[in-house]
């Protein structure tokens, strides 16, 4: 994208074509190229400086020298949530690509794509913009964990999502997931609604030392059976929630895991490496006596 014309520039600032054009006279600021038709072209990283720098100081002057101070500046979330809102993936890939040059993927999926995706939520969900920024965003998540390396570790976690299509919730269980496998992690994601019946060949095979909890979609009960299930196949597991799946109570025995994926990432590796006196019990009494 070479550039935005007038219109769409002033429309991103919240402010008239005209005034705009005050702005190019009186302070240089933001300045276009002309096409070949002799329209006025604003480069978009001029125009997204300018948004954000007006966001901080409320002052047109303060905000063109802020503004020109920091140019486009190293890729944000408020960058990548203004690309997402405009349904601009070609930004949004360029954005994130610029950040993988300067954080880990851990950092770039929670400082700047779960960040813009809570962003987009808060101004409401259900719209075109939230939908497209979602699927996108589930996508970029699937992209990479196709290029993680193997497991290293013999550790198995598996993963009970109970969240749903367009739940916030979701892209934090798979970003949570992807951040595990770069770990080293074997992990296995399903649906607390699976029949616990039909879970033994799957828990054979991964042999999971935890099973974390996320989303909030599902009984207590249904959790209760499949945990109950996966620990008849394999005792060692201990249970863990994620981003608050099961209510705190005061009274339950599952070990917090927090709700950002890289601070959970590292408790859960805590607990792993624990001695087993320091563990959780893996034990409950009944299958959902543990989750109360």
């Amino acid at each position: 994208m070479s550039g935005i014309r007038t219109n769409a520039a002033a429309g991103m600032l919240g402010v008239s074509p005209n005034t705009l054009r005050s702005w190019e006279r009186r302070y240089g600021f933001p300045r276009p190229h002309r096409s070949p038709g002799g329209h006025r072209q604003f480069a978009l990283a001029e125009i997204e400086a300018l948004r954000m720098a007006l966001a901080e100081t409320h002052n047109v002057s303060s905000a063109v020298a802020l503004a020109r101070e920091r140019g486009a500046g190293p890729s944000s979330s408020q960058r990548l949530t203004s690309a997402l809102r405009a349904f601009d993936e070609e930004t949004a890939n360029r954005l994130l690509d610029e950040s993988l040059a300067l954080r880990s993927i851990e950092r770039t999926i929670e400082d700047l794509l779960l960040d813009s995706l809570a962003t987009l939520l808060q101004s409401g969900r259900g719209g075109a913009e939230y939908e497209f920024a979602w699927r996108y965003a589930t996508g970029w998540l699937s992209a990479v964990k196709r290029l993680s390396p193997p497991a290293q570790r013999a550790e198995g976690v598996l993963v009970l999502d109970a969240s749903a299509a367009f739940d916030l919730d979701a892209l934090h269980a798979q970003a949570f997931e992807l951040i595990l496998r770069r770990a080293g992690l074997r992990t296995l994601t399903l649906s607390p609604a699976i029949d616990p019946a039909r879970l033994g060949r799957a828990m054979r095979a991964l042999r999971p030392r935890a099973i974390v909890l996320t989303g909030r979609w599902i009984s207590l009960d249904a959790i209760g059976r499949v945990v109950y299930a996966v620990r008849a196949i394999h005792n060692e597991a201990i249970v863990f929630d994620f981003r608050g799946a099961i209510p705190d109570s005061g009274a339950t025995t599952v070990a917090r895991l927090g709700s950002k994926p890289v601070a959970a990432r590292d408790r859960l590796l805590d607990f792993l490496q624990a001695e087993p006196a320091e563990q959780p019990s893996r034990h409950p009494r009944s299958p959902a006596l543990a989750l109360r």
